[in-house]
């Protein structure tokens, strides 16, 4: 199984309905990509204040490094992720990724 991690630097002024549009259009991969087994977002809360500059996050369960590979290749996920990048600050430079094999 792989856990695909994101943890954004939201731009303050990013409107948060483009935001949960985002993370629709993710969410809406599930069962369309084969292998993709579930998607959950939302607010970081930094309860032991090591992440500030990520205010928001996003996992994605994937069965194994293929469905992660059907998922970056998919059409929707590259139009949600280039909309995610608009929305963060220094662009795609406003993510950070963890991905783990368990």
């Amino acid at each position: 199984m792989l856990i695909h991690c994101v943890f954004c630097d939201i731009r303050p002024d990013a409107p948060r309905a483009e935001l949960e549009a985002v993370y629709a259009d993710f969410a809406g991969l599930v069962g369309v990509v084969e292998g993709m087994l579930s998607f959950q977002s939302g607010p970081n809360r930094d309860y032991e204040g090591k992440s500030p500059n990520h205010g928001e996050g996003f996992v994605v369960t994937f069965r194994d490094r293929a469905a992660h590979l059907a998922y970056d290749a998919h059409p929707a996920h590259q139009a949600a992720g280039a909309r995610l990048c608009s929305l963060c600050t220094g662009g795609y430079d406003g993510i950070t990724v963890f991905d783990l094999e368990v």
